[in-house]
């Protein structure tokens, strides 16, 4: 096997030390490590300059605790390769967006359609009035189409079911009406802190998901270590979030099935969690809190009262009203056997954090490639089998039960560790030049995954994100197949997945 083994997250690698393979041996390679079930793609994507086109792929290998880098090379006029996909299906959405950003075609490829539709496209004669939906020619079925305009005034997404009567036996889903380019704007904006306030608005609802997973890689790239207290203090910002989104998403389901004591009290009780941020860093979604290099708001004693007495306060109440949820027959039939997403499912489609886990995959960032304080301490994820939206609100209720003692336990640690000085945030950071760095972080739904390549000059010239919803979103579509139509809703927040996260 020839590639470069990363061993830390986040990890850096010279450019020069990345094996350059020829495509068969590079696919035959990939589909090998793959065969494994402890291995799965992290992120495939193409670097390009004015003569030559770099392919970058980077596997996790969650038993080994280590990221595989190695890649292929090869002109610009070279428009044709065998497709991955057909061997290893999880493959299926970076070579759809390699394809539709360079025109490069994946011979055999099942399904080789547009993802995003980006401004940039190769082919900018499709759009996405011509999206070219899956349709079955019969006078017994009907379509429906649900946005991209949504009642509830969220981001734009459209979903084209086909029914029989009121089951559905197919979801489409198109997505990509934003074309924000954010990717693109890393490069245009230079500023460290420009950079960070994007990274944290690359989906609003995980400012600390993805503010941390720019913020490590910045400093891996510029061989910054952070203190201990540092990264312990990012940590309980990360599972805070956790716990904030996974109330309000309790509410959500509990709103859907018309359990308005459910609704309202979790609502009420999302209120306080994010208050608490708001009280630690002035804002309640923490955006401003993860910096590259340092912090503008250390924890002090006064705040970690707030914390802790809040918490205290929250995990026993939201613990009252979710004994009330998972024991009511009127809940448990509407959330029991309603959209399953299986196992064989989840992993064709490479589903990631709670879909994963739902379904009885174990994937967890912070067991399989640690970072901050993770490194340090021990954690077990819950992993369920079902697959439906009660394993979904269930997992929910198991972690924030989990986040609440590593909350705990973390605040414990850092009144006992001996006070320092904290850095500031530094934003002119030199970063290694001629790199790639690569840094993970398990946001709150899944595996979050940021790649920057540098020049001779240290200077960025890619920028590359995934969000977990880009893997996810399919596990959705196969979720509600020979479901009644009127459960899309629920099962559609018991997902929860990010239009922004996917439209970059």
């Amino acid at each position: 096997m020839k590639y470069y083994e990363i061993k830390t997250n986040p990890g850096i690698v010279a450019i020069k030390d990345i094996p350059v393979l020829g495509y068969s041996e590079f696919a035959e390679q990939t589909i090998q490590l793959l065969e494994k079930s402890d291995v799965h793609c992290i992120n495939y994507f193409i670097h390009e300059n004015k003569k030559n086109t770099r392919f970058f792929i980077l596997l996790a290998d969650d038993n080994a605790h280590s990221l595989y880098a190695y890649t292929h090379e090869q002109t610009k006029d070279v428009k044709e390769l065998e497709s991955m996909t057909a061997r290893h299906f999880p493959l299926h959405i970076f070579e759809r967006e390699i394809h539709e950003n360079t025109g490069i075609t994946f011979i055999n490829h099942p399904w080789l359609k547009p993802l995003r539709y980006p401004a940039e496209r190769f082919d900018q004669s499709k759009s996405l009035k011509d999206y070219p939906f899956y349709k079955i020619d019969s006078e017994e079925l009907h379509e429906v189409g649900v946005g991209p305009i949504h009642a509830g005034v969220i981001e734009p997404g459209h979903f084209r079911f086909i029914c029989n009567g009121e089951k559905v036996l197919h979801l489409e889903i198109q997505l990509g009406y934003q074309h924000r380019g954010i990717e693109k704007l890393f490069l245009q904006k230079r500023h460290l802190l420009q950079q960070s306030v994007l990274a944290e608005n690359i989906a609003g609802d995980t400012a600390t998901g993805h503010g941390l997973a720019f913020a490590q890689l910045m400093e891996v790239l510029a061989g910054k270590e952070m203190p201990v207290i540092l990264q312990i203090e990012r940590i309980v910002a990360l599972e805070m979030e956790r716990i904030a989104i996974h109330i309000g998403d309790t509410a959500a389901l509990c709103g859907d099935i018309a359990y308005q004591l459910g609704q309202a009290s979790c609502e009420a009780l999302r209120t306080l969690v994010i208050n608490s941020m708001q009280d630690w860093c002035g804002n309640r979604f923490a955006k401003g809190l993860v910096r590259p290099g340092g912090t503008n708001f250390p924890l002090s004693d006064g705040v970690i009262e707030i914390l802790t007495g809040r918490l205290d306060d929250v995990h026993k109440r939201f613990m009252q009203i979710a004994d009330c949820i998972f024991t009511s027959p009127g809940i448990l039939a509407r959330f029991e056997k309603t959209g399953i997403g299986t196992t064989k499912q989840s992993k064709l489609a490479g589903a990631v954090g709670m879909a994963a886990r739902t379904s009885g995959i174990h994937r967890d960032i912070r067991t399989s490639h640690p970072f901050q304080y993770y490194r340090t301490m021990s954690y077990d994820p819950v992993i369920l089998e079902s697959g439906d939206v009660f394993a979904r609100a269930m997992l929910r209720k198991h972690e924030i039960d989990l986040s609440y003692g590593v909350i705990k336990k973390l605040l414990a640690l850092h009144r006992n560790l001996k006070s320092v000085e904290l850095p500031k945030p530094e934003y002119e950071l030199k970063l290694s030049p001629d790199s790639l760095g690569i840094s993970i972080t398990e946001g709150w739904r899944g595996e979050i995954c940021h790649t920057c390549i540098t020049g001779s000059n240290g200077n960025m010239e890619l920028y590359k994100i995934k969000d977990p919803s880009l893997h996810n979103w399919l596990v959705l579509a196969l979720a509600v197949r020979e479901q009644e139509i009127s459960d899309f809703p629920v099962c559609n927040k018991s997902f929860n997945l990010s239009y922004c996260g996917h439209d970059l």
